[in-house]
């Protein structure tokens, strides 16, 4: 195998929502007192576990916290939680993405106007859990919603559709493309992050001409796993790997250009330090 050429895509990495939650956290942190974040700050166990060596460990749940201060992730939490943190006596640093609010703040505005929300991403995920409470919390009925099979057989009158910030464009629109058929008083509030369509966007571009993808990120982060299914879709050799020791060189048997891309909780040391390891093969 000759020496790699190594492209790296025009938009990858830490968007500004997961920059500013850890901006955030370093902050808080030397300041002094202890801090500690509800749940990993980002879906990243590299970042997390450098966190921990700065003395910033996770807790679980609200009962588990063991700290001054506690970090609300980017995906954000039910307002509940909150409340109950505060109660508690400890002191919040809400890092809540402000994308992510915004999802928060139009799925409660349709419950309010009486519409059926639909919340259209992965079910189970912090973010899409948050953005679905806030529509209940609205007073207002409320359904997760993956792909078009999810969409309740018997939905109609007034519906509105929020969309987790990182869902896949694609994904998106199949499930608009299904709604439009059902004749529906329809609202729709596109709440998908532009950083997210920029970066899936520009991986695309990349896997398009290269012969060989690596995209960079937590196996437990979803926009990161969509990142790498849309580039598999348009280059039969993509990789998905957490770091640089992951790497196979037999991966690359034949290739002469190798692209790099990252999820939005990929720090630009992680992808630096990939793009050195290709370089050198």
């Amino acid at each position: 195998m000759g020496k790699l050429k190594v492209v790296k895509a025009a938009y990858a990495g830490a968007c500004y929502g997961v920059q500013r939650a850890l901006d955030m956290t370093l902050k808080a942190a030397e300041a002094g007192g202890s801090v500690c974040t509800l749940g990993p700050l980002i879906h990243n166990p590299g970042v997390v576990a450098e966190l921990e060596e700065r003395g910033i460990c996770v807790a679980d749940s609200v009962d588990s916290i063991d700290a001054d201060g506690v970090v609300i992730r980017s995906h954000g939490v039910v307002p509940q939680v909150i409340d109950d943190i505060e109660q508690r006596g400890f002191t919040v640093i809400d890092a809540t993405c402000p994308h992510v609010m915004r999802a928060q703040r139009a799925a409660a505005k349709l419950a309010k106007e009486g519409r059926h929300v639909l919340v259209v991403g992965e079910a189970g995920h912090p973010e899409v859990e948050g953005i679905s409470v806030h529509a209940r919390v609205a007073g207002g009925q409320c359904t997760i919603v993956g792909s078009p099979e999810d969409i309740p057989s018997d939905l109609s009158g007034r519906v509105g559709v929020v969309v987790q910030t990182t869902q896949s464009r694609e994904r998106f629109e199949e499930v608009l493309d299904a709604l439009e058929g059902l004749h529906l008083d329809l609202e729709v509030k596109d709440t998908i992050c532009f950083a997210t369509t920029q970066r899936q966007l520009s991986a695309v571009e990349l896997a398009e001409r290269v012969d060989a993808m690596v995209v960079i990120g937590g196996r437990n982060s979803s926009n990161t796993t969509r990142l790498f299914e849309i580039c598999a879709q348009h280059c039969s050799r993509a990789h998905h790997i957490e770091r640089a020791e992951e790497i196979d060189p037999s991966w690359f048997d034949g290739c002469r250009v190798v692209g790099v891309s990252a999820g939005a909780s990929t720090p630009d040391n992680q992808i630096e330090s990939v793009v050195r390891y290709l370089g050198e093969l």
